[in-house]
């Protein structure tokens, strides 16, 4: 989208109260009268209403964009009020796009809200997409990103893109026509398990709340006209050190989404793409909390527990009795293990899974198991707190 395909004909006009709240932004010559009205004509789709969406639909709201539409299918949970500050404490348990419409409609009465709780999917993502001009990015996770990113690319539209992982953060506008995708800078995932969530490895409150309120800014940007926005630029923030740098990306001629020969013509099988429903190649045998802690009792000396997280998360929830070898050091240490019964924790039992895949493609002659539920079922077993991250 740009200001083009908003003509000023086809802008609503704004009553008397509204030139009132707006008067900041109808001050400003590059947005004016009818920059506002493009404003008010809008229709923004939000994917994820947690870090990045909160910021991100709380200014385009106040902004008076004029229907924003959100896609979420999480509830709220008590973690998350440390940087999503769309939802309160009362809202804990309810549907996030629930919580986040009233706190919109509180803010601004005018604009229109339209919530779409359920997860976005290769089924539903193009009859989803196609009744917004844009879309901005505030997923957690790479199956989204890519369905986002060629949807929009198929779609004609817009992707205004932000992720962020402890202190650091990017942006970038992706789909413009002379411009790159996300799989341009991106072609293909991560493997699975190798980059921990923001729930495994933490994230500074404030930094959704930067790179969500730069999203708001690009959309902002993008609808009124006549701005630079980040198209073919990647803004890299680090919160720790604040530094801003800038990337420049070029458009892959070989993209296989917005190359000029694509072969990507529809959405696809994203969560197969990323490795995350392929089949094992043989069944990982798991050990119950319960059952770890009798070996540990009876001080099985054949029996190794192996604490693959990273040094922050064990100051946080430490596991005494485990040898701590964060994920990436495994392949250079698999001699330290002397053949014994390995046992791999991790915070909930996800990360462990690819240690024992990658420590059996090493050739790794002993058992290898996996705490089921990790630590969380531990934690429980044990009569512990949860792990406090």
């Amino acid at each position: 989208m740009s200001s083009d395909n908003l003509k000023s004909q086809e802008a609503p006009q704004l009553t008397p109260e509204e030139i009132n709240r707006y008067s900041r932004h109808i001050l400003l010559p590059q947005v004016g009268s009818l920059g506002q009205r493009k404003l008010k004509g809008a229709k923004v789709l939000i994917v994820g209403t947690g870090g990045l969406g909160a910021p991100l639909a709380l200014y385009l709201a106040a902004a008076g964009v004029g229907l924003i539409g959100l896609v979420d299918f999480d509830l709220v949970e008590a973690s998350n009020l440390q940087r999503q500050i769309i939802h309160s404490t009362r809202d804990i348990n309810r549907p996030k796009v629930a919580s986040a419409q009233d706190r919109l409609k509180s803010l601004n009465p005018d604009i229109k809200v339209v919530t779409h709780n359920v997860r976005l999917s290769a089924a539903n993502a193009m009859a989803i997409v196609k009744n917004y001009d844009l879309v901005a990015d505030g997923t957690d996770n790479y199956p989204t990103r890519y369905l986002i990113n060629d949807v929009c690319v198929l779609l004609g539209k817009l992707n205004v893109y932000a992720s962020i992982f402890q202190f650091e953060g990017q942006a970038t506008v992706f789909g413009a026509p002379h411009g790159p995708c996300y799989r341009c800078l991106y072609p293909s995932p991560p493997p699975p398990g190798l980059t921990p969530s923001c729930g495994e490895g933490g994230v500074m409150g404030v930094l959704p709340g930067i790179l969500g309120s730069i999203q708001a800014a690009e959309v902002i940007k993008l609808i009124v006209g006549g701005a630079e926005p980040l198209v073919g630029r990647l803004l890299l923030v680090d919160a720790w050190r604040t530094l801003f740098n800038e990337l420049r990306i070029e458009k892959d001629p070989n993209c296989p989404v917005c190359g000029p020969n694509p072969t990507i013509l529809e959405p696809i099988d994203y969560e197969q793409f990323c490795g995350l429903n392929r089949e094992p190649e043989e069944i990982i045998e798991e050990i119950t909390a319960t059952d770890l802690k009798d070996r540990l009792d009876r001080d099985d000396k054949n029996l190794l527990v192996v604490d693959i997280r990273e040094p922050h998360e064990r100051s946080l929830y430490p596991f005494p009795k485990a040898k701590p070898i964060p994920f990436g050091q495994l392949a250079r240490r698999v001699d330290e293990f002397e053949g014994r019964d390995l046992v791999f924790i991790c915070k909930i039992g996800q990360r462990s899974l690819y240690a024992i895949r990658a420590m059996r493609r090493l050739g790794y002659p002993g058992r290898a198991l996996n705490l089921q539920d990790g630590l969380a079922a531990w934690a429980k077993a044990v009569g512990d707190p949860p792990p406090p991250y």
